[in-house]
């Protein structure tokens, strides 16, 4: 009793993901689609920390594209801390909290963006769905790219993104 399910059949797992964003800020005038690669690792076996079984690294190497106003490359690299709600799970999914920080090279500029390489803050909520072996996933995100001030310009862009994914 008051031990943790565990998160998945395999703590260390590989997916791919579509997802499709739309800016809010500085306007609604950007949305954009990226394909994902992405592994979840078990905290366990990257070292010796006390970490609970709920907790997991998420990392994700993202290539895609806006489609609004035009259509302009983008990249982007980023971990995330993913965290398992087990009391909400049920026998046929598990929500989930996340949040993390990557980089991001955009070819657009917004106006006083100031650079094409920002950070990219992240943070969202989602549930895995089991189905065959496989697991399917959704999540809702809010992405934020600036430059943290490395540019006298330096104009944020926040997105809301719709991530689905399957985990193999």
């Amino acid at each position: 009793m008051g031990e943790e399910p565990p998160a998945g059949p395999d703590p260390n797992r590989y997916g791919v993901a579509l997802s499709y964003g739309n800016s809010f800020f500085p306007d609604g005038d950007i949305g954009f689609l990226m394909g994902t690669l992405l592994g979840i690792f078990d905290f366990d076996k990257i070292g010796e920390q006390v970490i609970p079984d709920s907790l997991r690294l998420k990392v994700e190497l993202s290539l895609g594209s806006t489609t609004k106003p035009e259509y302009d490359v983008m990249a982007s690299a980023g971990a995330m801390v993913l965290y398992y709600i087990h009391p909400l799970s049920t026998p046929f999914m598990t929500p989930y909290i996340e949040g993390g920080l990557g980089i991001i090279y955009t070819n657009f500029q917004v106006e006083g963006q100031g650079s094409r390489v920002n950070f990219n803050p992240r943070a969202g909520f989602g549930a895995e769905f089991p189905l065959d072996g496989k697991t399917i996933f959704s999540a809702l995100r809010w992405d934020h790219l600036s430059n943290a001030g490395l540019s006298k310009d330096n104009q944020s862009v926040d997105s809301v993104v719709l991530m689905v994914g399957v985990h193999f």
